[in-house]
């Protein structure tokens, strides 16, 4: 077959395209002329303003001028981020007070879906989500594949104040993100122990699973004694296998703390469980060797409960 040069030449000084090239770039310019449009007009998107850099640097005398000069505090940035976004991720309590006052969205969503509350929730500024609340912010906003929860932002930035309140003004306990699961999964992922028992205190569910993995499985993994107490008093199944068939026991070293405290559970009777580690310290430390010998402890567990 002869090969066709495209560079070639008509009458009329025009190349020979296909016709699938001439609607391939009928798209091309269509979509340059819809950048165009969005990207220039007026009071719908912009690059990043003083209103943002005020905002996010906690310049609140600036912030105040820029509003009474009449600067929209809506104005978002091409990733849909508004001034609030910004001083909210920064803690910038007196910025997000002028600008609340001053007539701004609070519930707001950038292009990952998160609202200015998930943002205070996340940095654990308890100012700045407590003022979001009292002006109505949306203490469960609809989730997405793309987003998480304030309370779950919360669980992973660690202030159990922040979590508290989050709770007491409604934030759902069971709230579900499709990759980390619950809030009480996340507090215990990223270690905060506090915030987990904030959780459990409210009601949360020990053993809701995501992937047929606990809580207690995350406690495990991160080595923390003090949250597999927690969540074995709270009902915690020390037997659950996740996906992969695994027990929260299997991600431990053998022999550490974290280890023998579930060995522990594993190996005494549940109305044994039931007592706090300090009360079976007391138990221990006035008669231990009845105890060992009634129970038949593994000495080394008996020492972990003495000494840790």
């Amino acid at each position: 077959m002869a090969k066709c040069d495209v560079n070639t030449r008509d009458d009329l000084a025009c190349t020979h395209l296909a016709p699938a090239d001439y609607v391939a770039i009928g798209i091309l310019l269509l979509f340059a002329l819809w950048l165009v449009t969005v990207w220039l007009a007026p009071g719908c998107w912009s690059e990043r303003t003083e209103v943002h850099k005020a905002a996010s640097e906690g310049h609140a005398a600036q912030l105040q001028q820029l509003i009474q000069s009449g600067a929209s505090v809506n104005i978002v940035a091409v990733d849909s981020i508004t001034p609030l976004h910004e001083a909210c991720e920064r803690g910038q309590t007196q910025c997000v007070r002028l600008l609340l006052d001053a007539g701004a969205q609070v519930d707001a969503r950038n292009t990952d879906g998160s609202t200015p509350l998930c943002e205070a929730c996340s940095v654990g500024s308890f100012d700045c989500v407590r003022m979001l609340l009292e002006h109505g912010a949306k203490v469960n906003p609809t989730l997405s594949s793309r987003t998480t929860s304030p309370l779950h932002e919360a669980c992973m930035g660690g202030n159990a104040d922040v979590v508290k309140i989050m709770i007491a003004k409604g934030a759902s306990l069971e709230a579900y993100d499709l990759y980390y699961g619950t809030p009480l999964h996340v507090a215990c992922a990223n270690d905060h122990t506090d915030c987990v028992k904030a959780l459990l205190n409210a009601g949360a569910k020990v053993n809701y699973a995501r992937l047929h993995k606990t809580a207690l499985h995350h406690a495990a993994k991160v080595k923390s004694v003090d949250m597999i107490d927690m969540l074995v008093e709270f009902g915690a199944n020390i037997y659950a296998k996740d996906k992969n068939d695994k027990k929260p026991i299997d991600y431990i070293d053998p022999g550490s703390p974290a280890a023998l405290c579930l060995e522990f559970y594993e190996s005494t009777p549940l109305s044994l469980q039931q007592l706090s580690r300090v009360t079976l310290r007391t138990m221990l430390g006035i008669r231990a060797l009845e105890v060992v010998v009634q129970l038949d402890i593994p000495k080394q567990i008996i020492s972990f409960l003495c000494y840790h």
